[in-house]
């Protein structure tokens, strides 16, 4: 399945042969449940867009792209109102430990976060 055919987080479990359940997060606190839930979908979903490719922290050389989003200010939303993909991160490193959120490509990124922006708020912004 080619990345741009995933469009749901079934799509992604399916290219990536899993059952698409979620998993439950009952012991955590209702206010972190939203993002909980979107962040383990993301994770998911990254991983099928990506189709087999994973960063290779120790090569200082491989772009590694990581969504930068910007996020409104708006009274209603503790961290903000939405998000808009204005930039990417493109990060060399090092290090053994790194995101399970960063993509292949620019255009995998920006796909995604088109695609998912409304697991992408879940995540990233808190209600009040």
């Amino acid at each position: 399945m080619n990345y741009a055919e995933i469009k749901s987080f079934d799509d992604a479990c399916k290219a990536l042969n899993i059952t698409p359940t979620l998993p439950s997060f009952e012991c955590s606190p209702v206010k972190h449940l939203k993002a909980l839930l979107a962040h383990y979908q993301l994770i998911i979903i990254a991983e099928a867009i990506n189709e087999g490719w994973q960063p290779n922290w120790a090569d200082t050389n491989e772009y590694k792209y990581q969504l930068w989003p910007d996020i409104e200010e708006n009274e209603s939303k503790a961290s903000g109102f939405g998000l808009s993909f204005d930039v990417y991160g493109n990060w060399h490193t090092i290090t053994d430990a790194g995101s399970r959120l960063c993509f292949k490509d620019r255009e995998r990124a920006k796909y995604c976060f088109d695609t998912f922006l409304h697991l992408w708020e879940d995540y990233f912004l808190i209600d009040k």
